[in-house]
Parts: structure tokens; C-alpha cells; sequence
């Protein structure tokens, strides 16, 4: 027998955003671990929860995992949260989770506000495909390196990124990905002064330059556009055909899906060619 860890979501902004169940669960566990206790414990007063806190965070994660581990094999419960939003998401906490699966130790979900999913949902963006790639690198030499590599992707794009880096990084995006790409930025979400930005790269440029940007922010940068295929359908099947070794049926598949048309069209046009 063991405890149970308890991965607990607290609000992004809004104390209001706290569920019934995670007041519980962090009433009655014996300890919470907090990636800020200071922080964390303004939230507990404010529900009332006198549970004990302990510091977890990327500096302590190695040592402190294991005297919490050994807590969960004494029987005790413990819940673990993070400043703002989910645990382990762009946050510590995934190798407390990982040793707990190892040791066979329970660990249970208390969903509730993240702000990437918080953002996307009010975006207007595609969202029945995302990548969430947290925080973007901090120098314009990588960030530029990463949108070289993502510039192209067919879904849109989640990150994180510090208000003093924000210009930096949207001349980047415009540079790489292009000024007329969409995006959405998400400033304190849930708070006073939310905000939602939405429109293209060079848009968002322009706008957040006028004055000093404050608070937490979500970018969101949509799809890359469909690229359109260079040359004919009978000049891409001969290309094909004389540059790779596919069969004349793989040929024909690989030019109907570029091209967007039946297969058979494409078939009828590689008879002639043969």
C-alpha cells in the first residue's frame, strides 16, 4: 500500500477558477508540494486550507522527488501544484510523476485551468490539431532556428513567451514565417485586464509596439497556407518518373494527393505517358 499523488490544477488568474474537488483534495492530503511556497500560500488562505506546503521546483526536483516518494510509500497522500494553471505542463513535476509510475505508486488527475487550452479556446484558430512547444527559445538565433522548423506545419502552434521578448520575437516570426501568417497572443487570461490579439504577424507587430507589454502571455500561430504544387500533373508524374525508383501505382498516389484529385484522373493521365 502507498499514497496517492494528486496532480491538482489551481487558477491562472481568477481564484474563482478553483474547483470543488481541488479545495478538497488539498484540504485532505498530508502535504502540498508548491512549486512557490509563498505564493501557494496565499491561495490556500484564501480557501481556508491549513495543509502543509513543501517547495518543488527545477532547482530541488532531483532531491526533493525522492524524500516525497518516500512519503507516498509511508502511506501518505500528497498533492502537487504548480504557481498557475496544470503541473507538468511547461512546469515541474513530470519526473515526481515518472519515479511514481515506476515505484508503482498512484498518481490521479485534477484537471482544471491551463492557459494554453484557455487560449486556444477562444483563439478563432484551427484547434483540431496543435503542438504545444512551451516556452520559445530566449535568443533570436534559436528562435529563428525553431520557426525555420515549424514554418511549414499544417496545424497551429502553441507557445509561451515573456512580455520583454515579445517584439523580439514577432520581427522574427515575420522574417521566417511571414507577415501575413495569423496569430493570436492571450495577455493575462482570467485576470482584469485579459486581452485577446488576433490577426497576422506583422499586425500583432505593429499593435504591441505602441506601448510597454505586461503580464503572462500565450502565442498561438496558425497553420502555414497549403502549398501549391509546382508544374502539371503530366509534368510532375514525369519528373517522378525519371528521378525515383517508385512503381508507376506509387507515383500515381503520391501525384493525386499533392494535386488533390481522384486517383483515377491521375491514372488516366500516366496511361498516356507510358
Amino acid at each position: 500500500m502507498s499514497g496517492t499523488l494528486y496532480v491538482v490544477a489551481t487558477p491562472i488568474g481568477n481564484l474563482e477558477d478553483m474547483t470543488y474537488r481541488a479545495v478538497r483534495i488539498l484540504q485532505e492530503v498530508s502535504l502540498i508540494a508548491a512549486e512557490d511556497t509563498r505564493h501557494s500560500r496565499k491561495l490556500l488562505n484564501h480557501y481556508g486550507i491549513n495543509t502543509s506546503l513543501i517547495s518543488y521546483h527545477e532547482h530541488n526536483e532531483e532531491s526533493r522527488s525522492a524524500q516525497l516518494i518516500a512519503k507516498l510509500q509511508g502511506e501518505e497522500s500528497i498533492a502537487l501544484i504548480s504557481d498557475a494553471g496544470t503541473p507538468c505542463i511547461a512546469d515541474p513535476g513530470y519526473r515526481l510523476v515518472s519515479r511514481c509510475r515506476q515505484e508503482g505508486i498512484f498518481v490521479v488527475a485534477v484537471p482544471g485551468p491551463s492557459a494554453v487550452v484557455a487560449a486556444l479556446s477562444i483563439s478563432g484558430l484551427p484547434t483540431d490539431a496543435f503542438r504545444f512547444v512551451g516556452f520559445l527559445p530566449a535568443k533570436t538565433h534559436g528562435r529563428c532556428q525553431f520557426f525555420e522548423q515549424i514554418k511549414d506545419e499544417q496545424q497551429t502552434i502553441a507557445c509561451y513567451e515573456a512580455p520583454h521578448r515579445l517584439l523580439s520575437c514577432l520581427v522574427d516570426m515575420v522574417d521566417v514565417c511571414g507577415a501575413d501568417r495569423p496569430i493570436a497572443v492571450a495577455r493575462e487570461l482570467t485576470k482584469r485586464h485579459e486581452e485577446l490579439f488576433s490577426g497576422t504577424v506583422a499586425e500583432a507587430l505593429e499593435s504591441f509596439a505602441q506601448s510597454a507589454v505586461k503580464g503572462e502571455l500565450v502565442l498561438l500561430l496558425g497553420p502555414a497556407p497549403e502549398r501549391q504544387p509546382e508544374g502539371t500533373v503530366r509534368e510532375t508524374l514525369l519528373r517522378l518518373r525519371e528521378e525515383t525508383e517508385l512503381s508507376w501505382k506509387e507515383i500515381v498516389k503520391q501525384v493525386a494527393k499533392e494535386f488533390g484529385l481522384p486517383g483515377s484522373e491521375v491514372y488516366k493521365e500516366s496511361l498516356e505517358l507510358r
